[in-house]
């Protein structure tokens, strides 16, 4: 016992000498060397627990003892040193902690932790809060709408390899999504292309996030005058770090070949009326309530400007006779109270 008191006392007074030499610190990089800090309490309490048999109640002792012995410093609470604990179990390379999990704030580490397992889908999603500068809402949002799955999916439909040169290949791949979910969106799934994209702009922050970073919205139902007839594009954005315009069109049906050859039209006008000399060829991406991978695929094969195909997903609503049956907010509060 005595020793295991030795032991504690020794923690303790380890760690309070981290705490000051982190607060020195603190003052050329708060956050950085916060999360070090973090990582730091995390392995000691590891290998306490690992080499002295420390059990979960010590966990309270050291929360109490730290938190008196730096009061103006919050952030140790029992939940917050597991949290740490986790941490450091999460991430033994500390030379990534350094270069890359410490740019993070730690609530959105906190969020990495609880909702993804996985440490190689773990890291994407920090290089991309990190890479578009995410609060932690919309970390977690990205995470719920499962968007790392739908850009690493090997089931996406396009011609970019064959249409582009390699470095814009792979961007234009990588911000190509599969399904885009547009959960923001109340409108019913029999709604018409032209509700559709009125939705669309009427949300157009939340349609803007979802395609991703670098997207500026140019406009909807775009007309283009070509040898005396008028045509309209459906959404027309330009791409900052692409440096093109991207055309998209909207179908709330299923795929159609023809649709591959229209948008094949509209972007030879739009880089003969709009690409100035600094731009790179125009990109279409054709959303489709089902894509029909294999037709598709034909569909995309001959052709010569860069389109790719995806599927949307729409708000699953509730069926209108089932919604006068589910309790109301104010009745399910009322139950509660009671």
């Amino acid at each position: 016992m005595n020793q295991l008191n030795n032991t504690y006392i020794e923690t303790l007074n380890l760690l309070k000498e981290k705490i000051k030499v982190a607060q020195i610190k603190a003052t050329l990089s708060v956050n950085a060397e916060m999360i070090l800090l973090y990582w730091e309490i995390g392995k000691t309490i590891l290998e306490r627990q690992q080499q002295a048999g420390w059990g979960s109640k010590i966990i309270d002792t050291l929360a109490s003892d730290l938190s008196k012995s730096f009061p103006d410093m919050k952030g140790f609470s029992p939940r917050n040193l597991l949290h740490m604990k986790r941490f450091a179990e999460n991430y033994t390379n500390i030379t990534i902690v350094k270069q890359v999990v410490s740019l993070l704030p730690w609530g959105h580490n906190i969020v990495l932790l609880n909702k993804i397992k996985d440490a190689t889908e773990r890291l994407w999603y920090i290089q991309s809060t990190i890479a578009n500068g995410w609060s932690r809402n919309i970390l977690t949002l990205q995470i719920e709408s499962q968007l790392y799955q739908r850009q690493v999916s090997t089931n996406k439909v396009n011609n970019f390899k064959k249409t582009l040169p390699k470095e814009q290949s792979d961007l234009a791949n990588e911000l190509l999504k599969d399904p885009y979910k547009f959960d923001f969106l109340s409108i019913g799934k029999l709604a018409e292309e032209r509700e559709l994209e009125k939705e669309l702009v009427k949300h157009i922050t939340q349609f803007l996030l979802e395609l991703g970073k670098g997207f500026a919205f140019v406009g909807q139902q775009y007309h283009l005058a070509i040898d005396g007839d008028d045509y309209y594009l459906d959404m027309l954005f330009y791409h900052l770090r692409l440096s093109c315009f991207i055309v998209i069109e909207l179908k709330t049906g299923d795929f159609k070949p023809e649709y591959a050859g229209k948008l094949n039209f509209y972007l030879s006008a739009v880089d003969d009326v709009l690409k100035r000399d600094q731009d790179n060829p125009s990109i279409g991406i054709i959303l489709c309530k089902t894509k029909h991978k294999i037709k598709a695929e034909y569909a995309l094969r001959d052709i010569s400007k860069p389109i790719g195909v995806a599927e949307f997903k729409l708000l699953e609503t509730i069926p209108d006779n089932l919604k006068t049956s589910l309790p109301t907010i104010e009745e399910i509060e009322e139950e509660l109270g009671e």
